[in-house]
């Protein structure tokens, strides 16, 4: 799907025209931005479903009280059968809940390689400087850069699908060191999006960029990682694996 959204030269052209010309915090904040941007994802094959958004006070816009991840999770339960790529009623959905945040379902079309900030940097200068083909990334203002591939399974090959826990917990901080593989059962927020204390998650490369296969990507997002862990003045403490959202 991605392919085929990327050789829409007019709609790409438009997309990568409109992103250069808006800063992050003034695209997440522009309605009609906001919309052409969750239909851009759609059109590559994002799946979405809508999210929670941020409440005055660092609060989150959910009931829950002292809700752990505020405005980075899904309003409802149903989110993995409730994520679509379908125009109309992502547009219902934008139009309707004007403030709404939107996460995108992994492990159906698409994963998601989540990395440090710095050490996504380094990977991705890396990565463009060799000619390696990097599909659309992400960079959230609370610190992660998020690389969006090709899942490793479909519907179509129910045994090739592996839970997210197996690649966002592995059993030393040694193997993927700060790296989680958002893969079957996770979800991360789609561009744009808002979070507590004026931060955003916006796109450093859109989603008119075709995904590629992960495992171009893992190798040297890895390398960055435990580079970026190694210069920590306290290794220990910093490995410590981040939450999940």
């Amino acid at each position: 799907m991605s392919a085929e959204f990327g050789g829409r030269s007019g709609r790409q052209g438009k997309l990568s025209q409109w992103l250069r010309g808006r800063r992050p915090r003034e695209a997440a904040a522009d309605h009609d931005g906001r919309e052409v941007l969750l239909l851009a994802a759609a059109d590559a094959g994002l799946p979405l479903a809508p999210a929670a958004y941020p409440a005055p006070d660092y609060r989150c816009s959910c009931d829950r009280v002292g809700c752990p991840t505020p405005a980075r999770h899904p309003v409802s339960f149903a989110w993995q059968t409730q994520s679509t790529t379908d125009r109309a009623q992502i547009e219902r959905w934008a139009r309707h809940q004007p403030q709404a945040n939107f996460i995108t379902a992994t492990g159906m079309v698409h994963d998601v390689l989540d990395v440090p900030l710095e050490a996504g940097r380094e990977a991705l200068e890396e990565l463009l400087g060799s000619g390696v083909e990097v599909g659309p990334v992400a960079e959230s203002d609370d610190g992660r850069l998020l690389f969006f591939t090709l899942t490793r399974g479909t519907p179509e090959e129910e045994d090739e699908w592996w839970p997210c826990e197996l690649d966002c917990h592995p059993e030393t901080m040694d193997e993927h060191p700060g790296l989680r593989w958002h893969c079957r059962g996770s979800y991360v927020l789609v561009p744009p999006a808002r979070l507590p204390g004026d931060q955003t998650v916006h796109w450093v490369r859109g989603p008119e960029h075709p995904l590629p296969d992960p495992l171009t990507l893992l190798e040297p997002l890895t390398d960055a990682c435990a580079r970026h862990l190694g210069d920590q003045p306290d290794h220990a403490s910093a490995a410590g694996w981040p939450p999940r959202h």
